[in-house]
């Protein structure tokens, strides 16, 4: 693999990537001429690992609608960072077993504490609906929005929309622009938000990416 020179300021790592060999990689932050670039990168040499780091990326693009930039870099299509989406893009794009459908996740997911579905509507320049669907003999449905409004405003850095009922279920993303598959992704981890928050930070908390000289053969 070529060595860059300036790969940026490191937005995330992951210190042993468990689907290969355990190598670390991360994601970097790079300036570009219309908005934030976006890099995964291994300093490994293993044979094998260019392909990794490409898979990764790819799996970025298609689980978080990233677009690919000259370079073998990333981008939102807005131009904007997104940060702490991308941050858990690149979190879910490592993690995903080598053999499992790279898919898209739909606008809806069953909540387990509940077993209510929850669906989100787009509305239109960066605005997203929470609701509730199914049975609810006990009311459960406006708490469990709650909470998953509050998952995508932690996990999206999105902000509240009071919408035109004067409800809070309604969520938008700074750059007032629509990015489907990057709500279907938050939306599975938006009702278990805590455990997802504490391992962000214990995952930042794990040492640097390792030279290659420290990478495993």
């Amino acid at each position: 693999m070529a060595i860059i020179s300036n790969i940026g300021t490191r937005v995330e790592l992951v210190p042993m990537d468990g689907h290969f060999h355990n190598i670390s990689v991360a994601l970097y932050r790079q300036a570009d001429t219309d908005g934030a670039a976006l890099l995964v990168h291994t300093y490994s040499a293993r044979d094998g690992a260019g392909e990794r780091i490409d898979s990764i990326a790819e799996t970025m693009v298609t689980l978080g609608g990233l677009e690919r930039r000259p370079g073998n870099r990333l981008r939102f299509p807005c131009g904007s960072e997104h940060a702490l989406a991308v941050r858990r893009t690149f979190l879910e794009a490592v993690k995903l077993d080598l053999s499992a459908p790279r898919s898209a996740h739909p606008l809806t997911t069953v909540d387990r504490k509940s077993g209510l579905t929850i669906e989100v509507d787009p509305l239109g320049d960066g605005q997203y609906r929470v609701r509730s669907a199914g049975d609810d003999p006990d009311s459960q449905g406006p708490r469990r929005v709650g909470v998953i409004v509050n998952g995508l405003l932690k996990l999206g850095d999105m902000r509240r929309v009071v919408s035109d009922e004067d409800t809070e279920d309604c969520v938008a993303f700074e750059c007032g622009c629509s990015h489907d598959a990057l709500v279907g992704l938050l939306l599975v981890r938006a009702p278990n938000v805590r455990a997802i928050v504490r391992e962000q930070e214990a995952m930042s908390a794990r040492g640097t990416l390792s030279a290659p000289s420290a990478q495993a053969d």
